[in-house]
């Protein structure tokens, strides 16, 4: 703001004195519209300042958009009560179990659950009955997210070092448990806190019950869940978890994530860097088949976060014995969580 100092009036009135009443008319005149202009600039600027004011106060809000903390201890619980149970194979007395405890536990937090049945003929006759999970959050929301893990586990330790444990099933805490233990602590997080988006959770069954090779038994319950979609389902995009709970957990950028979904890949790697999440490298690992393709081959854009280094390049824990809890750790389910609820509350259009 410009100020008029008393000390120019004074000038301005002597100067009047000195003068004959022309002059002093004609000068007053022109001491007038100097006032006039001088407040009119002032006020141009005040409208400016104000304005400044009410974007930076609108960015302000946009920015401040609380988004709720994640919990890894509750989500390595929802882990460990997985495991409780024993392996979670296809036709196992634990398989049933545990379907009835997710079925249960998820129906506390959203806003509709359904179970979707199927049946697969396995090997030697075998007749699997599975079941997919899949439940909704702000089911009204036309813009929807569907974030996805497998909950069933491998019947058979086929990669175990140790030859007479390879006919035997295996308890799968990190390969199915821990993408499921995240994505409850999530549903968890979105009962207590609506977001302005909606949100899709499925657990799919039978992802991981082919022998080695035979990829035509795996994925049974993606498989199954992209060719029986809900009518009109249209996600704008699907995130799956697997292997997620390493506690050397390193998150390498999966190959067929990057071919059908890059802008969801930079999408979450950002948010993990913008928050300081080291879990999430910026290399990039091989391809690996798995829940998202189904997806992706019916035009829903996947992508596949996943640590298929367990524990590390040995790859040792996979597929045996040692998939156990104490492999893996509620810090690195906390900074998968963390960063999907960013992307969640943060998401915009």
């Amino acid at each position: 703001m410009i100020k008029v100092s008393l000390g120019s009036l004074r000038m301005v009135a002597l100067f009047s004195r000195l003068t004959n009443n022309h002059i002093l008319h004609f000068s007053m005149k022109i001491f007038s519209s100097i006032i006039l202009l001088l407040f009119a600039i002032s006020g141009c600027g005040s409208d400016r300042d104000n304005s400044s004011k009410n974007t930076q106060t609108k960015s302000v809000v946009k920015e401040q958009i609380i988004v709720p903390k994640f919990d890894g201890k509750i989500s390595f619980e929802y882990l460990k009560k997985q495991t409780d149970f024993g392996p979670r194979a296809p036709g196992s007395k634990a398989h049933n179990e545990c379907l009835n405890y997710l079925n249960v536990e998820i129906s506390k937090y959203a806003d509709k659950v359904s179970l979707q049945e199927f049946s697969h003929q396995g090997y030697n006759g075998e007749i699997l009955k599975l079941t997919n999970i899949f439940s909704s959050f702000n089911e009204k929301a036309n813009t929807r997210i569907l974030l996805l893990a497998h909950w069933d586990s491998r019947p058979r330790a086929d990669q175990d070092p140790d030859l007479h444990k390879r006919s035997l099933p295996i308890l799968g805490a990190n390969d199915g448990a821990s993408g499921v233990a995240v994505l409850m602590e999530i549903a968890r997080q979105l009962k207590a806190k609506q977001p302005a988006i909606g949100i899709d959770i499925l657990f799919t069954d039978g992802e991981d019950y082919g022998k080695e090779g035979d990829t035509k038994n795996y994925l049974l319950g993606a498989r199954y869940f992209s060719k029986n979609l809900p009518p009109g389902y249209k996600p704008v995009f699907g995130i799956l978890l697997d292997l997620v709970g390493d506690a050397q957990l390193e998150l390498l950028k999966e190959r067929y994530s990057i071919d059908y979904a890059p802008n969801i890949v930079e999408l979450v790697w950002n948010t993990a860097r913008d928050l300081g999440i080291e879990q999430f490298r910026d290399d990039v690992q091989n391809w690996v088949m798995d829940d998202h393709l189904p997806l992706n081959d019916v035009g829903i854009p996947t992508i596949d976060i996943i640590d298929f280094n367990y524990p590390d390049a040995s790859n040792r824990y996979w597929h045996t014995s040692e998939d156990t809890p104490d492999k893996c750790s509620p810090e690195s389910l906390e900074a998968v969580g963390k960063v999907l609820l960013h992307v969640i509350y943060t998401y915009q259009k």
